[in-house]
This record gives structure tokens, sequence and C-alpha cells, in this order.
């Protein structure tokens, strides 16, 4: 299977999907044109990798900055890597003064059945 990467710009964040060692990265800022056209590639890059009965998915997500419609969007992500299988978990990166991005992270974290980890930071 092939990696996925996306560059980021100034409205969408930079994807690093690695197949090997199952470590998916989302960076940057998300408030594309379009969030459903852009999240969609990831959406099914993740089916098809779920596929391959991987025995861990560490999905990291390190977003300054993020939209509502990006928000509905991050949220299919978290729900497509709980189907995933493995061992499987999300780094939540935020600043360390930010604490809607934090707060953000654990309204997340409630709703999904994945391990989440907090990690502040002091810049993204």
């Amino acid at each position: 299977m092939e990696n996925l990467h996306i560059a980021g710009s100034s409205k969408t964040p930079e994807i690093t999907f690695h197949a090997l060692t199952g470590t998916l990265t989302i960076a940057g800022r998300s408030i594309p044109e379009n969030s459903i056209e852009f999240y969609k590639p990831l959406l099914l890059w993740m089916e098809n990798f779920g596929k391959t009965n991987p025995d861990q998915t560490l999905l990291q997500v390190k977003l300054e900055y993020f939209n509502t419609s990006s928000s509905k969007c991050l949220l299919d992500i978290f729900k497509k890597l709980e189907t995933i299988g493995g061992k499987t978990q999300v780094e939540w990166y935020y600043e360390q003064d930010d604490e809607d991005m934090l707060e953000a992270g654990e309204d997340y974290e409630a709703i999904i059945h994945v391990p989440f980890k907090m990690i502040g930071v002091e810049q993204l």
C-alpha cells in the first residue's frame, strides 16, 4: 500500500500517512474551501489501510486551527480510526496556552472509543 502525502497550504493541513509504520499525521491549519472534498481521500486511504489488518495505528493531530466544517470531517476521521482494528491511539497536540484547542481534543476524546493522549507544546 502506498503512503499518502498532501502538501499543506495556508488553508489546508499537511497530510502524511505512512502505511508501513501506521503513523498518520495531520498538521497545520484546516480551513479549506470544501472540507468534505479535502478529507475524502484521507477517509478512502484509511478504509484501504484498515483492510491490511495493521498491528497499530497512531493518528497525530497537530492543528493550530480548524473551522467548523473541518471539525465534522475530523470526527469522520476519528470514527474511521475506530474501525481499523489493532492498537489505535490519537495524539492530540495543542499549544499550551490554547485552551480552546485542548477542549476540542477533550470533546473528541469523550465521543470516540480510541485512547487519546493530550500533548501540550510551546508552538505548533
